[in-house]
């Protein structure tokens, strides 16, 4: 059987594009003594990757030039030399973009299929909806009847923080980049959201959390953060997951510096990564499982099928053309 693997061509400046990566096919390999051959069921794109491709030193190693990516991927074992993933089962884990893949079992989970679809532990009950359970539930720690700004609030993760603080008893408010996902996010039952794109989102915002606000959940950064910090409570918190409108800047953005604005409101911005966590995600599965389970959390995907369109899917992040988590389904 023919292989085919995704590498890094090359490393963007600014937006990436189609030309970042490159096609390889290759023959598929056998297992050996303790290995499992895995093909890939679907696999998922995230923001985060857009850091990976880039040299700069971060929380995790850069993608090299001319390997392959990875990222989060369900897979199948189709044979196995492991006896603790026999054939048929269905796994989670950190692979690479292959249609086929070998593994030795470590950072490989086995995953029920009679509990979801396979595809939402890589979303609402895998790494997005995890970053939304901690950062939330441990950085923000909301309150009964406070309010909750979250924004990117209809992707993979914000979607998720806005539902767990409305099962905590919050006011929850947020920005997304259209009509569609803002109708999108009063479905999943937020109080108010917010089309920044044609909003003033400073007066929306200001409109929308008359009282101020007590937690933000930050996906996004630059004028909606600049915006949030005028509206905080005294003794707000602010968990600080992502900053995708500088992701793709080639010069240091200038803004308002917000440590003026922290001071004095005693409000406290904590930065974070899922990972810091990761002893503690069997925890965070299965509360997200009993509420998925019980209807308290619903999921949405944009899943784009074929295995060639997996960089056009991950392109699309930055133009916002996904509701929920971006999948692609390979298999």
């Amino acid at each position: 059987m023919q292989n085919q693997t995704i590498v890094l061509a090359s490393r963007p400046q600014g937006v990436p594009t189609a030309e970042q990566f490159r096609f390889e096919t290759s023959e598929t390999p056998r297992p050996a003594a303790g290995q499992v051959l895995l093909k890939t069921r679907y696999v998922s794109v995230d923001p985060y990757m857009r850091g990976r491709m880039s040299a700069a030193k971060s929380y995790v190693a850069p993608f090299e030039v001319g390997q392959p990516i990875s990222g989060g991927v369900v897979a199948e074992v189709v044979e196995s030399q492991n006896a603790a993933f026999p054939v048929g089962s269905t796994v989670v884990g950190n692979l690479p973009w292959q249609r086929y893949s070998l593994s030795d079992g470590q950072g490989l989970n086995r995953i029920p299929t009679d509990q979801a679809p396979v595809s939402y532990f890589l979303g609402v009950l895998g790494m997005p909806g995890l970053t939304a359970y901690f950062g939330l539930l441990d950085i923000c720690q909301p309150k009964a009847g406070e309010t909750v700004v979250v924004s990117g609030a209809a992707g993979a993760v914000g979607m998720v923080v806005g539902q767990l603080a409305k099962i905590q008893g919050c006011r929850v408010i947020g920005t997304a980049g259209s009509d569609e996902k803002v109708a999108y996010l009063k479905q999943l039952g937020f109080d108010e959201a917010i089309n920044y794109k044609t909003a003033n989102i400073a007066e929306a915002l200001a409109a929308a959390a008359p009282a101020g606000i007590d937690c933000y959940f930050d996906n996004v950064g630059g004028a909606i953060t600049d915006a949030v910090y005028d509206l905080l409570n005294k003794h707000a918190r602010i968990a600080l997951c992502g900053q995708i409108s500088t992701y793709n800047a080639t010069e240091t953005p200038v803004g308002p510096r917000p440590e003026g604005k922290l001071l004095k409101t005693s409000a406290r911005l904590q930065g974070f990564i899922v990972s810091d966590y990761y002893r503690r995600w069997p925890e965070g599965v299965q509360q997200l499982t009993e509420w998925y389970a019980q209807g308290k959390l619903q999921a949405e995907e944009t899943i784009t099928e074929g295995f060639d369109q997996i960089p056009a899917a991950f392109l699309g992040l930055f133009s916002g053309e996904n509701t929920g988590k971006a999948i692609v389904k390979v298999a």
